[in-house]
């Protein structure tokens, strides 16, 4: 597996993508947007979307809720990678859930296609959502009850760890881990961190912001 898991800055993403695709042309990035449905005119929507654009490759939009699984396998097999965008994770997950998408992903990501997660897209490659509990809002998801990750890595990633963003002060990271540490595993992540994850193990990297 090729998997990059971001907690915001997108520095990591280019060489990543670079490496995982050995391709120097522009590539055909699938944006699945659906953990920023309720914010689609905020700020933080537009920066990610536009950090995204400037690497240069096509951008595809993906809403997965809107889709069955058959629909969604034809499209990922168009792609050369996959982005899953910040935002609710609880939304996300339901989404992928309750259309079924969430079985192709995992069956190509395991079989080789790059992943790449932002936060909300991050938190969800783990095990379990559940470690997200105090920095999202679990009514987002009101069908889901199974709070499974994707098992893509065996760490749930606690992003914006150093506690920089007004949303999530040093006192959320600090709860959350005295909460959830103990019984689940967490990787805590630097708003300018990444979590790069192979085959052959997982490991925490610099992923600078970039102007």
């Amino acid at each position: 597996m090729k998997i990059l898991l971001l907690s915001r800055c997108t520095g990591a993403v280019a060489p990543f993508l670079a490496e995982s695709t050995g391709a120097a042309a522009p590539l055909r990035l699938g944006y699945i947007d659906d953990a920023q449905a309720a914010f689609s005119e905020a700020p933080f929507v537009r920066a990610e979307r536009d950090a995204v654009a400037k690497l240069g490759h096509e951008i595809l939009g993906i809403t997965v809720r809107n889709l069955d699984p058959a629909e969604f396998e034809r499209v990922l097999e168009g792609l050369d990678a996959v982005y899953a965008a910040s935002g609710s994770t609880f939304a996300l997950l339901e989404a992928l859930r309750v259309s079924g998408c969430d079985v192709p992903l995992v069956r190509f990501v395991r079989a080789g296609l790059p992943y790449v997660g932002s936060s909300a897209g991050s938190i969800i490659a783990g095990p379990d959502i559940t470690p997200a509990s105090l920095m999202d809002d679990p009514a987002d998801a009101p069908t889901l009850t199974d709070l499974a990750g994707l098992g893509l890595v065996e760490q749930t990633v606690i992003p914006h760890a150093d506690g920089h963003l007004p949303p999530y002060p040093p006192e959320l990271i600090r709860r959350t881990v005295d909460t959830y540490g103990p019984d689940y595993p967490l990787v805590l992540l630097a708003d300018d961190q990444a979590l790069v994850a192979t085959g052959t193990g997982a490991r925490v990297i610099e992923s600078p912001c970039t102007g």
